[in-house]
């Protein structure tokens, strides 16, 4: 038995609570550390880094999922570490202004829990939905579960924003501590029983499968190409993340609350993109897979620079800009997905599980290394530039790789050639 189309979105709200807990900690905790406690934006930058550093541990969680079940414990258990790093790196923030090395003691512990939850919840989750869905309704179920952990980060981002002003301790951790308490008990919820109803992977000998098991993966030259690819993509697509609300406190004079609303525009634009493409490619077969992707590439980038001038046009055009930046990431984003679900299956031994987790490794190195990166230029630039030149420069830059990016899908989404609803399905 396969998963229902309903089990599927029970899954989905798994993905819609990671996204909630983590926007938490890679923006609006971000942000409160370098504009509120006037720290370097390098500093959570390392912060962020180290957890997705963490998450180099993915294709081992996915080629279990290719020899055994039992994916349900580390879903919701996953998501109860992840949470409680999310609240201790909430606490941390509090102490920070008092007791810096104490606070920063407490981050370190945060977010090495943060990692470790959202590798063991995340794969494990990503791991039964490629080997318990049918081949046909793979790419549409990744989707669709995309789709909820954008909208959870966005309407976390947006609501959060509306409550955290005016700032203060106490009103940050009862809000942190509502959200992630409410993303374990509905993970625990959404999961039940569905790994019972549908059929299970079973097998054995799970050390000699993963040495032998990537090798042999990363000898197939789709596979390592494609890998490439979501290194150096993601690794733009990550560069703005943590820069973006400091460089609308610092230039802009926007609130911890106006910042976070930003960033839940931001995601909210990456939502409509991801809905345009699925309605395109399924529903009236507009353009191929690979259009999309170097479409999304290029729109990134034409709304990055328009981002680096905002500073002296206003803040309208601050939001305007990162709405349009949070759409073509979308639609850039979605198209992935699509070609990364539609080579899962490809390859010898058709190891699902590990191929998702060999690139969710891929997606988290870029993440942590292009966070990291890009706190690190901003405040070294803004030694000798002014605030918004310095942020503008980073953007700059991120545009450059985007635009390289859409150079390198053109050889390497070779889903292109086939119609987009097969594309879609998964064939």
């Amino acid at each position: 038995m396969k998963l229902s189309w309903l089990q599927i979105i029970r899954l989905g709200l798994v993905q819609l609570c990671l996204g909630a807990v983590v926007v938490l900690t890679t923006s609006t905790l971000n942000r409160l550390m370098t504009v509120e406690l006037a720290l370097p934006a390098v500093l959570p930058g390392l912060l962020v880094a180290l957890h997705y550093g963490i998450q180099i541990s993915r294709p081992a969680w996915g080629l279990r999922s290719d020899t055994r079940g039992n994916r349900t414990l580390y879903i919701v258990g996953g998501m109860a570490v992840l949470s409680l790093g999310a609240f201790l790196a909430a606490l941390a923030i509090t102490v920070m202004g008092a007791h810096f090395w104490a606070g920063m003691a407490l981050s370190v512990v945060a977010y090495v829990l943060i990692g470790l939850g959202v590798g063991s919840s995340g794969t494990s989750l990503l791991a039964l939905l490629a080997t318990a869905t049918e081949p046909r309704r793979r790419a549409a179920a990744a989707t669709i579960t995309w789709l909820m952990m954008i909208f959870g980060i966005a309407a976390t981002a947006g609501t959060v924003g509306a409550l955290l002003d005016p700032y203060g301790p106490a009103r940050l951790l009862w809000i942190v501590g509502t959200v992630t308490l409410g993303a374990v008990v509905l993970t625990a919820v959404a999961v039940a029983g569905i790994e019972k109803r549908v059929q299970a992977v079973s097998g054995s000998e799970e050390r000699v499968a993963l040495r032998q098991g990537l090798a042999e993966i990363w000898r197939e030259p789709k596979a390592r190409s494609f890998t490439l690819f979501i290194f150096l993509s993601m690794t733009a697509y990550f560069l703005q993340e943590l820069i973006l609300e400091p460089y609308a406190g610092l230039v802009f004079g926007f609130t911890p609350g106006q910042s976070t609303q930003l960033s839940g525009m931001q995601n909210g634009g990456v939502f409509l993109g991801m809905l345009t493409v699925g309605i395109a490619l399924t529903g009236l077969r507009l353009g191929s897979l690979r259009a999309w992707v170097i479409g999304g590439c290029l729109g990134s980038a034409a709304a990055l620079a328009i981002l680096a001038g905002a500073a002296g046009a206003g803040p309208e055009v601050l939001r305007a800009a990162t709405m349009a930046l949070g759409f073509f990431n979308g639609v850039f984003a979605v198209a992935a997905i699509g070609a990364m679900m539609a080579l899962a299956g490809e390859g010898r031994e058709a190891r699902e599980g590990a191929r998702m987790g060999m690139w969710g490794a891929a997606q988290a190195l870029a993440a942590g290394f292009g966070g990291l990166l890009g706190a690190g230029a901003a405040d070294a630039l803004r030694l000798v530039l002014p605030d918004a030149t310095a942020f503008g420069a980073v953007f700059l830059a991120e545009a450059a790789l985007f635009v390289i990016a859409a150079l390198m899908a053109a050889g390497v989404v070779s889903a292109a050639r086939q119609s987009p609803k097969a594309v879609i399905a998964g064939e």
